[in-house]
């Protein structure tokens, strides 16, 4: 069967953990060498696979690493990436949270608050968050397939403060700035007095499945201050994919 095929091409290559060719595919499974070539190349057009630099070795795919992310379930994602937040939530003095995209939303699914019992903090709590409004949202919208953000701008925008955006090219600019300056803000758009700053996490070229953010109270988050926490969030980050990725290849 022609499935079946593909998913021994699929397994071949990420047991042998480098870039293979077709006649090391063949070797091991012991398909016709143009059956081998012909199945690397459905496969790497699909972004299953990938065939860097036009080489003739293949590595497994942005595409499958996405679905692999996708299946992780909330338990392996927040023990990978809860060391790292409670180091920054202590650093900062201020909450972090992690957020996911699935099913077309965003979720806060884990926070680590600071260890000083002192300082005063805001938690933003879990569940879902508004696409528009909440910077964990934000950031990951920012960097979505075209097709996604226009629902997006598109869909009804919920107004929960004065100063939420509700306007469709308002967003789309700040979709554009989101980009460019690497993180999201909220000021006050969900809660009078709150705000948050959200960086989002990449993953290879697949976009942002999940976003790491920090909230506060308004006084704190000045806009040099939030400029501060968005540039260390930035590097939070990329210390989070990591450990995601590192977490999803061991388990």
């Amino acid at each position: 069967m022609h499935l079946d095929r593909l998913i021994t091409v699929l397994e071949t290559v990420a047991i042998a953990g480098h870039p293979i060719s077709a006649v090391e595919l063949q070797n091991v499974t012991g398909f016709p060498r143009p059956t081998c070539y012909r199945l690397l190349q459905t496969l790497a057009e699909h972004s299953l696979l990938e065939n860097k630099d036009n080489t003739l070795r293949y590595s497994i795919g942005e595409r499958l690493i996405r679905i692999a992310l996708l299946g992780q379930s909330d338990v392996d994602v927040c023990h990978a990436a809860a060391p790292a937040m409670k180091t920054a939530a202590s650093d900062l003095g201020e909450a972090v949270f992690l957020s996911r995209f699935r099913n077309k939303s965003v979720e806060i699914v884990h926070v680590e608050t600071p260890s000083d019992p002192k300082r005063a903090f805001i938690h933003p709590g879990l569940g879902i968050r508004p696409m528009h409004a909440c910077s964990c949202s934000k950031a990951i919208a920012a960097f979505a397939e075209d097709a996604f953000q226009e629902e997006i701008l598109n869909g009804p925008m919920r107004a929960y403060t004065q100063h939420t955006k509700t306007d469709a090219k308002a967003l789309q600019l700040e979709f554009e700035i989101v980009r460019k300056q690497g993180y999201a803000e909220c000021v006050e758009e969900i809660e009078v007095g709150v705000s948050s700053i959200a960086a989002p996490i990449q993953i290879g070229n697949i976009g942002a499945t999940f976003s790491i953010g920090a909230t506060g109270p308004i006084r704190r988050f000045t806009k040099p201050y939030r400029a501060k926490v968005g540039d260390q969030l930035k590097q939070l980050a990329k210390k989070v994919s990591l450990t995601i990725q590192l977490y999803n290849s061991s388990v």
